[in-house]
């Protein structure tokens, strides 16, 4: 059965990867980047979230099957907030009535390891009450006491990312409609946003303090887009609200038996 998947992020990195994996697999793809995709669009805006939708519906011709939206920043600035939380759930809901259309309706969120790591809560309460406007003002006001500090938005981006998942999951929005609605969280993937982080033995020591991953190390990208092609196929039709982690054990290694007591 051929498939209409909207893919966002297409530029680089994994969503380069699931889309490449997509197309080969046979089904149709429209990619949704800032730049070099089938939709050039700023998903850092609420405007350009409504141009994306409209773009992806005018190319599409109204038929979607599953949504995998990867776009995402890893920078320690406001910015991060609104592509990361706001440029996700926007965008879904945009694309939400036409996804119910579907025989088989999916959607899939990269979110990340980081998700389980130190974060903001208050700016994680700001942008599950969909506050965009205060939680890029709690964004920034972390960037104002120092890059420590402001190290702890993007996993807050990702933490409120999955909590957002698990509650609108189960809704009749969503569950009701018949979409599974889920995330995956990568640990260390070898792509050019992480490029830095393990260009030197010295970093890479310093990111395994963080990041442990003691099966196979780092990932390459085909393998997250294997799971999120997964995740947003035909097959999968009971997985909901979850962030599966693959990591190479940083969760099992961080939490043990925490995610039980």
């Amino acid at each position: 059965m051929t498939r209409t998947y909207v893919v966002t992020g297409t530029a680089s990195g994994i969503a380069a990867e699931t889309s490449a994996l997509l197309k080969e697999r046979g089904f149709t793809v429209i990619g949704v980047d800032i730049h070099n995709a089938d939709v050039n669009a700023d998903l850092s805006t609420s405007l350009g979230r409504k141009e994306a939708v409209r773009k992806v519906l005018d190319l599409s011709g109204g038929k979607i099957d599953a949504v995998i939206a990867c776009a995402g920043l890893a920078h320690p600035i406001a910015n991060t907030v609104s592509v990361n939380f706001f440029g996700v759930t926007e965008f879904l809901d945009g694309l939400l009535p036409t996804l119910t259309k579907s025989a088989a309706p999916r959607a899939v969120v990269t979110s990340s390891m980081a998700s389980l790591m130190p974060n903001s809560p208050e700016l994680v309460d700001a942008m599950l009450a969909n506050d965009e406007a205060k939680s890029v003002a709690i964004a920034q006001g972390l960037v104002d006491q120092g890059p420590e500090i402001a190290s702890l938005i993007y996993g807050s981006t990702k933490r409120a990312i999955s909590r957002w998942i698990r509650r609108e999951c189960i809704k009749p929005a969503w569950a009701g409609a018949g979409i599974p609605l889920n995330a995956v969280g990568p640990g260390i993937v070898e792509t050019p946003m992480v490029a830095e982080m393990i260009a030197t033995p010295e970093a890479r020591t310093a990111i395994a303090q963080m990041v442990p991953m003691p099966l196979n190390g780092y990932i390459k990208p085909r393998q997250i887009a294997y799971l999120l092609a997964w995740l947003a196929s035909e097959e999968n039709t009971h997985t909901t609200g979850q962030t599966i982690y693959t990591d190479g054990g940083s969760d099992a290694t961080l939490r043990g038996d925490d995610v039980w007591k």
